[in-house]
């Protein structure tokens, strides 16, 4: 449609934008809440872990000077504004909404697993959601997905930067 990537073909359909394409397979896989309270309160944790993975992607490509002090701003961030919300959200159930897995659930795994990678000890003082991390781990696809050799992504390598450069220059001009 407008002649970009991702572009995901299912359903005699040919999605694009992230969004988008994220919104019908949670709804078609029964990963959006049961009504629009639940889809607004995952639509709401959803956002807030895109605006903090958008802040590490962006760290990636900083400049050398100024990456130790993102990264620290990175960290106090997520350990002072997004985790406490994860944390408390977790407090009486397994999932973040509601009484099952929705997608708000499988991107609050891969952020917490995208700040391990950067932040070894970062889940430390959150207990639910280090709970919450190794019950998702579990499930079986989630397991199998997270296999070395699997599609889930390898983290950022020095190698990967010019790419990563080229490609959000085109964004963030």
């Amino acid at each position: 449609m407008f002649q970009q990537v991702p572009l995901v073909e299912i359903d005699g359909m040919q999605l694009v934008q992230s969004r988008a394409i994220m919104n019908y397979i949670a709804g078609k896989y029964n990963l959006y809440g049961k009504d629009l309270k639940e889809r607004a309160l995952i639509d709401m944790y959803t956002e807030g872990m895109i605006d903090l993975l958008d802040v590490i992607m962006l760290w990636a490509i900083e400049t050398p000077e100024n990456k130790q002090k993102q990264l620290s701003n990175i960290e106090q961030k997520a350990k002072e504004r997004f985790m406490p919300v994860f944390e408390k959200g977790l407090a009486n159930s397994d999932f973040l909404v509601g009484n099952q897995l929705s997608r708000a659930d499988v991107h609050l795994l891969e952020t917490t697993l995208t700040l391990q990678e950067i932040f070894p000890t970062i889940l430390s003082t959150f207990p639910k959601i280090q709970a919450f991390q190794e019950r998702m781990k579990a499930l079986p696809r989630i397991s199998k997905f997270l296999q070395p050799g699997s599609a889930r992504k390898p983290p950022r390598d020095e190698d990967l930067i010019p790419t990563l450069k080229e490609v959000l220059s085109h964004y963030y001009k």
